[in-house]
């Protein structure tokens, strides 16, 4: 092999990759952590070092052009094997010291994990936790996180996963805002209670109804993705907030608003990629989240 035909910049490539696959150079910058103008002189680096044009402007985006295109799968291969070199890497490694990406619900990030990551911190300092909370499933085989607290098994044969306790969930509200019911409620009054849930109430709707816990998009007058904002809505006395018994419970302020009501059984399951479980520090930071989640 003529290694000295390779004459471009792996960094370059992976720009290149990114910026394809997101659809910009500012959405590129935000998934490397970089600044738009140094992925933008990545870019146009490699154009140079190829000799190809890449990308060009149509209106106010970015569109491929024909060799950009022709290129984008071997760059895509490249990624790939780039990806599986770091995982194979970080799993054989023995060091406990460095850092560990975990990613959850906001909801379990806020409530449940901070306790287990305080024991961490105590007993293995020299492990780095970071936390990515959303509600956006991560992709543990982009090395977007190394172990993920998901609601279902995952489906790709690369991963493993821990079925842990299935967590269970109910509708919570103030005290303040069951006086006005009495203290509580029945299933027959639930025509007036105003509900915090997500834009797309659809298949919340039909679960929920399956479940005896009939309730129409009128139910449903403030709106918002953000768990931890219709949480604190709920705190405040503007309406039920269905979330995890753990959290509603822990709560002197709030009081689980329907009696009658079975509750939401949750499944739970801690995933992560079958390369990196063999790290020794993924493997202590996931044995934590396991014993503490389940109990």
């Amino acid at each position: 092999m003529d290694w000295r035909s390779i004459t471009f910049d792996w960094n370059r490539v992976r720009a290149f990759l990114v910026t394809a696959e997101e659809g910009s150079l500012s959405a590129a910058a935000r998934a490397l952590g970089l600044t738009q103008p140094t992925i933008g002189r990545q870019v146009s680096a490699l154009e140079s070092e190829l000799e190809v044009t890449l990308f060009e402007r149509v209106g106010g985006s970015l569109q491929l052009t024909e060799s950009g295109l022709e290129l984008l799968e071997h760059a895509r291969a490249m990624g790939t094997a780039a990806t599986s070199l770091s995982l194979r890497a970080k799993g054989q490694t023995t060091a406990v010291d460095g850092t560990v990406r975990i990613t959850a619900s906001q909801l379990i990030s806020a409530y449940l994990l901070p306790p287990i990551v305080a024991d961490l911190k105590l007993s293995h300092p020299g492990i780095r936790i970071e936390i990515a909370a959303s509600n956006a499933v991560q992709d543990l085989r982009r090395r977007e996180a190394d172990i993920a607290i998901r609601n279902g098994a995952p489906e790709h044969p690369e991963l493993v996963a821990k079925r842990l306790p299935d967590a269970g969930a109910g509708a919570y509200a103030s005290v303040e805002y069951l006086e006005r019911f009495g203290g509580a409620l029945s299933l027959t009054e639930l025509a007036q209670v105003e509900v915090l849930g997500f834009e797309d109430q659809g298949r919340m709707l039909q679960g929920l109804r399956a479940m005896g816990l009939v309730l129409t998009q009128d139910n449903f007058r403030l709106v918002t993705d953000d768990h931890l904002v219709q949480w604190q809505m709920a705190r405040q006395g503007m309406g039920l907030c269905l979330v995890l018994d753990k959290v509603g419970q822990a709560d002197p302020r709030m009081r689980q608003a329907i009696p009658d009501f079975p509750g939401i059984p949750v499944p739970m399951w801690l995933v992560t990629h079958r390369e990196v479980r063999t790290s020794r520090r993924v493997r202590i930071v996931f044995d934590a989240l396991a014993q503490g989640l389940s109990t």
